[in-house]
């Protein structure tokens, strides 16, 4: 054999793997291994057994002719083992979840079945609705029914939670813990195995016992899952039983359980949270702080409080009311163990990076007191000195966010960046978000709302649908092709509420092209509404069938 003319790597591989497996005992195996080596080196360094050359037929073909004679006979030869105590897998855990209709059950499998999401090599997508799209928005409302996963469907939901990172935690709770026990079986499925786990792999949470054992010897996501039903129900047990064996959990474990403690997180959890403020992870220590920020009667909250007020105050020497600002000038140790990041990112100056990390850690109760008694609105209102005005509003942003403050998110909206507006709208109750949004894209239109939409909650509430159906509307008319406006579209298909298809109905028609309009625009808009028709009616139908 020559290294141009090697044997295919398959018959190589699987015959030096049945060499190793049946050991190198007896003449037989002897000529096994002359065969393997000679296949491994090549037959220009080393020559096949004379045996098996005949006349006529080159040293390579000779070769590839003795290895598939060998192989047929050791796999007729081989004698199978008795089966080995453990051998056989223990028998999947029963889902008692109720089972999914018919009609639910096979539009599950055609949405398996075109999960992938459609080519970018075209603007044109037809009329038919994206089903890929579809697919979250149908395992959130199967979770919502409590149905169990159709064992038949497991293998096609587990490789569509593997392709799409997006689906894991509707798929895998909609798996249930039938789910987990076949991702065992498949090393293509071990992300199951390290993700969250649906509540059907939980036992019943009043069995002290059961949940002892499952959180000493479960598997990595059923003990998350596990403590994060705990906190829901009893946040204090929950915290607890993580205490329990905090200190010998690896590190990207403690982060993870650390994490779960976002639920019903409470004063009561502030020693626990202080404590690993000192852990030896610095991913650790800074989920603590960020967790601690967001008690606002911590010791943490106090301290940063204390170094955010040094720094920030009334100018009582401006000829009108303003702020001034006098960023820290070092991060030290106690700073640092508070979490404060004391390198800041390329571009950014240290005592800018310094500041806005303990403004954004101190509750946002102590400004009003430390600025003349005055309401967020006004406080935001205030001039500030020396060009620190970015820096501070943009940490109040990320405060009012992490604390869920109402009144700081309404009073910073209206200045804040595109992304940091569509956080601090999240904040607001979805009724005011609503409302909001939609006056903006009525003034605005839809350039800029697609971040804003995102927000919201599904589906669409009023005035919020109607909104963007007008000014899709409104961009039709105007002539230009819809593809600058894909984004949007894809997120009305999947957050209109499926009762504006009617009144997108009327919209479908294709309109006259006119001197002002794209070259055919006005068939691209049809198209587009006709695939947001079918795509809301479809919507309707899926509920229909989870409904049954």
């Amino acid at each position: 054999m020559t290294r141009t003319a090697s044997a295919p790597a398959g018959v190589v591989a699987e015959a030096a793997a049945t060499a190793l497996a049946e050991g190198s005992n007896g003449p037989a195996a002897a000529r096994w291994k002359d065969l393997v080596t000679s296949a491994l080196l090549g037959t220009d360094r080393r020559t096949p057994p004379a045996e098996i050359l005949a006349p006529g037929v080159d040293e390579p073909m000779a070769l590839l002719d003795a290895a598939a004679l060998h192989t047929v006979r050791r796999r007729a030869g081989l004698v199978p083992g008795p089966a080995a105590e453990g051998d056989l897998p223990e028998p999947a855990p029963l889902d008692g979840r109720p089972a999914l209709p018919g009609a639910a059950t096979h539009r599950l499998t055609l949405l398996l079945a075109d999960r992938a999401a459609p080519s970018a090599g075209s603007n044109r997508r037809g009329t038919a609705p994206d089903l890929a799209e579809l697919l979250p928005q149908w395992l959130a409302a199967a979770n919502a029914h409590g149905y169990a996963a159709p064992a038949a469907a497991l293998p096609a939901l587990l490789d569509a939670a593997r392709a799409r990172t997006d689906l894991r935690p509707q798929a895998l709770t909609f798996a249930g813990a039938r789910g987990l026990w076949l991702a065992r079986w498949n090393p293509d499925w071990k992300f199951a195995l390290r993700g969250g786990a649906g509540s059907a792999a939980l036992p019943d949470l009043t069995d002290e016992g059961a949940v002892g054992r499952l959180w000493d010897e479960g598997l990595f996501a059923e003990r998350v899952a596990l403590l994060s039903a705990l906190r829901a129900l009893d946040g204090a047990r929950g915290r607890a039983l993580l205490e329990s064996t905090w200190a010998t959990e690896r590190a990207e474990d403690r982060l993870m359980f650390l994490d779960t403690l976002r639920t019903g997180l409470h004063d009561e959890d502030e020693p626990f949270l202080e404590a690993s403020l000192s852990d030896r992870s610095r991913n650790v220590r800074s989920t603590a702080a960020e967790l601690l920020s967001g008690l606002p009667h911590s010791a943490l909250a106090a301290r940063m409080a204390d170094r955010a007020t040094t720094c920030v105050a009334l100018d009582r020497l401006a000829a009108r009311p303003s702020i001034a600002v006098e960023a820290p000038y070092a991060c030290d140790a106690d700073m640092r163990r508070d979490g404060v990041t004391a390198t800041p990112p390329t571009g950014r100056g240290e005592r800018s990076w310094w500041l806005s990390q303990l403004v954004e850690a101190a509750p946002l109760d102590v400004w009003p007191g430390r600025l003349g008694g005055r309401t967020p609105a006004e406080i935001v209102a205030l001039p500030v000195g020396d060009d620190w005005r970015d820096d501070l509003h943009a940490a109040w942003c990320r405060a009012a966010i992490t604390q869920r403050d109402a009144d700081w998110a309404r009073a910073l909206t209206a200045g804040a960046t595109l992304s940091d507006r569509a956080r601090l709208l999240a904040v607001l109750p979805s009724e005011e978000r609503a409302a909001r949004v939609a006056s903006f894209i009525a003034s605005d239109g839809l350039s800029e709302a697609f971040q804003l939409l995102a927000v919201c909650a599904v589906p669409w509430a009023e005035p919020l649908g109607g909104a963007v159906v007008d000014a899709l509307d409104i961009a039709r008319e105007a002539g230009s092709y819809p593809w600058s406006f894909s984004g949007v579209m894809g997120l009305a298909e999947r957050c209109l509420s499926p009762d504006a298809a009617d009144r997108l109905d009327l919209l479908t028609a294709t309109p006259a092209d006119t001197e002002d309009t794209s070259p055919g625009a006005g068939g691209y808009w049809s198209e587009a509404f006709r695939r947001l028709v079918a795509t809301l009616r479809l919507r309707a139908l899926i509920q229909e069938e989870l409904a049954a």
